[in-house]
């Protein structure tokens, strides 16, 4: 099985963890006063850190990469060895993101379930119409968010394939001609690195704004 794909096996095992225990995990820290609303506001602060960790070891790869294709005599073997630490570096980086973007979906459900369940709890007509208005809203506002952060996280998976390829082919074949051919496949693969910063900055300054949104509305 290729490295690639333990990004969906990570995100698949993650989804399923969730499902068992973060029920009680709520339950637990909102007996000493932690409530969903703060751990969602934290899961996307934690988010926006892995993505931008996960932008420095793409950006690390790609300068390796570009060392390699200007290679002009030297061992070969240590390049190897540092491109494939950066793609190491980058699936683990790669992974976290998925990780806590799971971890964000997953408590904000939990947060509208909650809210929604409590609307029927008003007496007041007036309040409940209210805070049934600022669910709604809130709710528009994290689609938004999510869309962006999956939008992200889609296109960390080809830029992954791409090093893999490259950096596997390498290990084989230590030679000018291995340097050549990688130069072939250098102008996609900056070109979906591109795309991909352009996406998690884009998540980024959503989440900076969604945060902004939550508090102020607190």
């Amino acid at each position: 099985m290729k490295k690639q794909t333990l990004l969906s096996v990570s995100m698949l095992v993650v989804t399923l963890t969730l499902t068992g225990c973060q029920s009680a995990y709520y339950s637990a820290m909102e007996k000493v006063g932690v409530h969903k609303r703060d751990i969602l506001i934290d899961r996307v602060e934690e988010t926006k850190d892995s993505q931008q960790e996960s932008q420095e070891e793409f950006k690390s790869a790609l300068e390796r990469l570009t060392t390699l294709i200007d290679f002009n005599g030297g061992e070969l073997q240590d390049t190897y060895n540092q491109l494939n630490d950066d793609y190491e570096s980058s699936l683990k980086a790669a992974n976290e993101v998925s990780t806590n973007i799971n971890k964000v979906e997953d408590v904000a459900e939990a947060l509208f379930d909650e809210w929604s369940d409590e609307l029927e709890q008003y007496k007041s007509a007036s309040l409940k119409r209210e805070s049934s208005k600022k669910l709604t809203a809130t709710k528009r506002q994290f689609d938004q968010l999510l869309r962006s952060m999956r939008s992200a996280e889609s296109k960390m998976e080809p830029v992954l394939t791409s090093l893999h390829d490259n950096v596997l082919y390498l290990k084989h074949n230590l030679n000018a001609q291995a340097v050549s051919a990688i130069k072939g496949e250098f102008t996609n693969l900056k070109r979906d690195i591109q795309l991909l910063m352009n996406d998690m900055n884009k998540s980024i300054a959503d989440s900076n704004k969604f945060i902004e949104q939550m508090n102020s509305a607190g």
